[in-house]
């Protein structure tokens, strides 16, 4: 079957950060600030509670800079809890304003101190489930351990397997991942292939079922669900509309980590599979840390003293950008990149 990318412009179409209403049709926005980029096009859109939320969380945020890890979660959540409010109620969401996560009694009175016995627990009204039912999560667990959580964030997937070296690899890292449109069916669907040193073998046996082996035996994965284009160029708003549908659909499993370049992987089913987004599932896990700071500082030292403390430590030094650049992309509806700075000649 002829196969050919799709086109906005001279624009490929790939995968778009956003979850919900993705703008495909909107240049990438380049900015090292991303505060700034928000924070005006909150002002132009006149949406007020939302922006005094996004500034709380911008405030939260530079107070968070430079300090400890025993203290950054305490700062670092409320600068997260701020970001999101700021995207439900630019969106509209009716939200209760309590946190909506807690503790999760799974450790006995003798058991040993590990994040594997660390309960964090989604509860029906909240902050938290307000973003599951915005991102229309299906989940129906709502119990978890932190060290599971963890295991389900993309952006220290690398950090956890060399924590866990005996886990199996929850992400599948994709190279060309973009929308392919078949010239004879006029169906459009999403295509990616696995970088080369991944374990095909492995992958191809926990794809989600968002995705399959492609059918005609190359080393890629196509979507399960289509939709129909006319032509590979010039879409009309309809069809756009139907794009946006489709990525909302892949982007439960395909995620990415953000920078320079976005980095795009797959996220793969198992029993150890969390079906919710990144942003919902960091907040939780940076709710659970910012009270063990507060209440549990002898049980914060045990973690931070034990085997796991560095996959802890890239948690707390990393999720601030990727959790911002998520929330910005997912309330403006646009692509926001770093930009790459060319060096002097």
């Amino acid at each position: 079957m002829p196969i050919e990318t799709i086109l906005f412009g001279t624009k490929v179409l790939r995968p778009h950060k956003a979850v919900r209403d993705a703008q495909f049709e909107v240049r990438t926005v380049l900015t090292t600030n991303p505060f700034n980029y928000v924070d005006l096009w909150l002002r132009r859109k006149h949406m007020n509670e939302a922006l005094f939320y996004w500034r709380q969380a911008q405030a939260f945020y530079r107070a968070s800079q430079n300090l400890q890890i025993e203290s950054a979660p305490l700062v670092l959540y409320y600068c997260f809890m701020n970001a999101a409010k700021a995207l439900l109620s630019a969106k509209s969401i009716k939200f209760d304003p309590h946190h909506g996560v807690s503790a999760e009694r799974m450790r006995g009175p003798n058991s040993r101190v590990v994040l594997s016995n660390e309960g964090i627990k989604i509860k029906g009204k909240g902050i938290v489930p307000s973003l599951s039912i915005y991102f229309g999560e299906m989940e129906k667990k709502t119990k978890y351990s932190l060290e599971n959580v963890l295991h389900n964030l993309v952006f220290i997937h690398r950090t956890y397997g060399l924590s866990y070296p005996k886990n199996k690899e929850q992400f599948l890292p994709l190279k060309d991942a973009e929308f392919v449109r078949d010239s004879d069916t006029a169906q459009v669907r999403f295509r990616a292939k696995p970088v080369d040193d991944a374990d095909w073998q492995h992958f191809r046996r926990v794809l989600p079922p968002e995705v399959v082996a492609n059918p005609d035996g190359s080393r890629s994965v196509l979507s399960v669900d289509h939709i129909d284009w006319a032509s590979r160029d010039n879409p009309t708003a309809a069809e756009l509309d139907t794009l946006r549908g489709l990525n909302t659909k892949l982007r439960t499993s395909v995620q990415y980590i953000n920078g320079a370049q976005t980095l795009w992987y797959l996220k793969t089913a198992g029993k150890y599979e969390i079906k919710r987004q990144s942003i919902t599932l960091t907040l939780a896990a940076m709710h659970r840390l910012s009270e063990i700071c507060r209440y549990r500082p002898a049980e914060l030292d045990s973690f931070l003293n034990g085997q796991k403390n560095w996959l802890l430590s890239e948690f707390v030094a990393v999720s601030s950008t990727q959790f911002l650049d998520e929330i910005a992309c997912e309330m403006t509806g646009h692509q926001i990149m770093i930009p790459n700075v060319r060096a002097p000649i």
